[in-house]
C-alpha cells in the first residue's frame, strides 16, 4: 500500500494514506450521479430533524436560553453551514466509507484519524444514546395517555426531582439555587436500553429500510412539527416570551447573552445529520451547485422549523417548566386540546386526544429511524477502522448468512444501551455536541491541509472562500466546543466532577486502545493493501437502503 508521511520513527503517528489509495478504495463502489438539489435537501432534512428538536430543545430553554433559544438555533446553524461546505469538498474528492475518519487519515495522519474515529463515537454512538433517552420519554408519555404508565413506571422521588421508575437514568441532572448536582435515582432507563436493543437486532438481522419507508418517515416528522406549530399558535401566551432574553442568572451560561451561546453549543446536536448531505456529494448530478444548495437549503429549512417549534413551545409553556426529555409532549398536554378528544375506553379518563396521540406517535417513529441511522453509522465507522487494523477484528466480523457485522453491532449496542440507561440527557447532549464540534473542526482543517499539499487535485466541489471559510469553520466549531467544555471544568471545580471525569475517562480509554492495539496492528504501517468494499452502494442509503452485502476482509 502506498502511503505518505513516511520518515523517521517519530513520524510514525503521522503516517498518512495516500490520496491515490483512498480513491482506489472508493473505486469499487462507483456511484451514479442521480441526486439533484431537492433530493439532497430532502436527505438532509430527514437526517437533521430528530432528537435535537424533539428532545434537547426543552433542556436548553429551561436551563440556558429561555425563549431566546431561537437565536441559539441560528448560531449553531451558521457553524454547521461552514463545516458542511468543507465536508462537501472532501466528500467530492474522497467518496469513501468512514467519512471524516478517512479524510483525517489521508490529510493529517493515523493518530488524527484515530482521534477523529473516537470523536465520531460521540457523534454517532452517544448521540444514539441521547435519542434513546428522548425516545423513552415519548413512549412513557403516550402510555400515560392510556392510563397504564403509572402501573408500569410508577413515579419515584430523588434528590431535587422525580421521574418514572425504569425510565429515568441512574444519574440525574438537577439545577438548583446552589448549583448543579448529579444525584443517583436508584433506577435506570430500561425503556431506552430496550429501544437500542431493538434497533441493534434489526441491524444484525439485516432488516432493510426501503427508500419509500424512509421518505414516509421524513414526511411524517415534518407533518408532526408543522401540526404542532399550526395548532399551538392559538395557545400561545405572549407573557411567556417576556422577557425574550431572560436576565442573567447566577452563572455566565444561565440565561442572558451567555445562555444564548451556551444554548447554541448544546443545540449544535440538532444539526449533526447534515453530514448525510455532504457524504452524498459523489452522487450529485452537479456537485459544484447541488451540494451547497442541499446543505444550505436543508439547514435553512430546518432552522426555520426549529425556530417556529421553539417559539410555540416556549409560548405555550413557561420555559422553566420544559426540563423534560419529551418537551413537545409537555407542550401538547398543556394545550389541553379538548376539541380533539374522542371516547376510548382504554384511555385515561375515557378520552383520547387525537392531535396529542398523532404528534407523540410521529415523534416516536421519527426518533426510532434516527436511532437506526446513528447506530448503523457507528457500526460502519468501527467496521472501517477494524479493517484498517486500528480496532480489534471483532468489529469487522461478518455473519456468514446474514452478511452483517453482527459482533461489532452487538458490542456497540451493549455500550450504547448502557450509556442511555445510566447517564442523564444533559451530560449525553454535552458529550455529543462537544465531540461533534471537534470533529467538524478537524474536517475544516483537513480541507486546508489538502489544499496546501495537493493544490492540483481535481475537486468537483470547492468551498466558496477557500481556506478563509475553512478557518472560519474551525473557529466557530471550536468556539462551540469550548462552550461545552468549560462548564465541565466549572462543575469539577465548584460542585461535581462527574461530567469532566466521564470525558477524561473516555479520552483515556481511547488513547489506551490505540496505544495497546491500533498502533501495533495498523495495516497501513505494515504495508498491507486494503480495498474498500462498502456495505452500501452509497452514503445516502444509510437513510433508506439495504443494510447488507458487507463482505469480510
Amino acid at each position: 500500500m502506498s502511503a505518505e508521511g513516511l520518515g523517521p520513527r517519530g513520524n510514525r503517528l503521522f503516517l498518512r494514506k495516500s490520496i491515490a489509495q483512498i480513491q482506489k478504495e472508493a473505486a469499487k463502489s462507483e456511484l451514479k450521479r442521480t441526486l439533484g438539489p431537492l433530493n439532497l435537501m430532502s436527505l438532509g432534512i430527514g437526517a437533521i430533524i430528530g432528537a435535537g428538536i424533539f428532545v434537547l430543545t426543552g433542556q436548553v430553554a429551561s436551563a440556558h436560553a429561555g425563549p431566546a433559544i431561537m437565536f441559539s438555533f441560528v448560531l449553531a446553524g451558521i457553524a454547521c453551514a461552514l463545516a458542511g461546505l468543507c465536508y462537501a469538498e472532501l466528500a467530492s474528492t474522497m467518496p469513501v466509507s468512514g467519512s471524516a475518519y478517512t479524510y483525517a487519515y489521508g490529510t493529517m495522519g493515523e493518530v488524527f484519524a484515530w482521534v477523529m474515529g473516537w470523536l465520531l463515537v460521540l457523534e454517532y454512538g452517544v448521540a444514539a444514546a441521547t435519542v434513546a433517552v428522548g425516545w423513552s420519554g415519548y413512549v412513557v408519555s403516550i402510555l400515560s395517555d392510556f392510563g397504564i404508565s403509572q402501573n408500569l413506571f410508577p413515579t419515584i422521588q430523588f434528590a431535587g426531582g422525580e421521574g418514572p421508575n425504569w425510565a429515568t437514568p441512574l444519574v440525574q441532572y438537577v439545577q438548583g439555587a446552589a448549583g448543579a448536582s448529579f444525584p443517583l435515582t436508584g433506577t435506570f432507563n430500561l425503556v431506552a436500553a430496550l429501544g437500542i436493543a431493538a434497533v441493534c437486532s434489526l441491524l444484525v438481522l439485516g432488516i432493510s429500510e426501503s427508500a419509500n419507508i424512509n421518505n414516509a418517515i421524513v414526511v411524517l416528522k415534518i407533518v408532526v412539527l408543522l401540526t404542532f406549530i399550526g395548532v399551538g399558535i392559538a395557545y400561545i401566551d405572549p407573557a411567556n416570551w417576556t422577557p425574550l432574553i431572560p436576565a442573567q442568572g447566577d452563572s455566565w451560561d444561565q440565561f442572558g447573552v451567555g445562555g444564548i451561546f451556551r444554548g447554541a453549543a448544546i443545540i449544535f446536536f440538532a444539526y449533526v445529520g447534515f453530514e448525510a448531505v455532504s457524504t452524498a456529494a459523489a452522487e450529485a448530478k452537479n456537485p459544484s451547485k447541488d451540494v451547497p444548495v442541499g446543505i444550505l437549503g436543508a439547514l435553512f429549512v430546518c432552522t426555520l422549523i426549529y425556530m417556529a417549534v421553539a417559539a410555540v413551545m416556549t409560548g405555550v409553556v413557561p420555559y422553566l417548566e420544559l426540563a423534560s426529555p419529551a418537551p413537545i409532549a409537555v407542550a401538547i398536554d398543556r394545550m389541553a386540546l379538548t376539541w380533539a378528544d374522542i371516547p376510548v375506553a382504554s384511555a385515561e379518563g375515557g378520552q383520547l386526544n387525537l392531535v396529542s396521540f398523532m404528534i407523540k406517535i410521529g415523534a416516536i417513529t421519527g426518533l426510532s429511524s434516527v436511532m437506526l441511522v446513528l447506530v448503523y453509522g457507528q457500526t460502519r465507522i468501527f467496521y472501517t477502522m477494524a479493517r484498517d487494523g486500528l480496532l480489534p477484528k471483532a468489529f469487522a466480523v461478518v455473519h456468514p448468512k446474514l452478511k452483517t457485522p453482527w459482533v461489532g453491532t452487538i458490542l456497540l449496542g451493549v455500550l450504547i444501551a448502557t450509556a442511555a440507561s445510566f447517564l442523564p440527557i444533559s451530560i449525553l447532549g454535552d458529550l455529543v455536541s462537544l465531540g461533534t464540534a471537534c470533529a467538524f473542526a478537524i474536517v475544516c482543517f483537513s480541507v486546508i491541509m489538502l489544499r496546501l499539499r495537493h493544490p492540483e487535485m481535481e475537486r468537483p466541489f470547492r468551498v466558496p472562500g477557500g481556506i478563509a471559510t475553512a478557518v472560519a469553520g474551525i473557529l466557530a466549531c471550536l468556539g462551540l466546543a469550548g462552550l461545552n467544555f468549560w462548564p465541565m471544568i466549572q462543575h469539577a471545580m465548584d460542585d461535581n466532577p462527574l461530567p469532566l471525569t466521564i470525558l477524561a475517562a473516555y479520552a483515556a480509554v481511547g488513547a489506551l486502545i490505540y496505544a495497546a492495539y491500533g498502533y501495533w496492528h495498523s495495516k497501513l504501517a505494515k504495508g498491507i493493501d486494503i480495498t474498500e468494499d462498502t456495505a452500501l452502494a452509497s452514503p445516502a442509503e444509510a437513510l433508506g437502503g439495504k443494510v447488507d452485502n458487507v463482505k469480510e476482509d
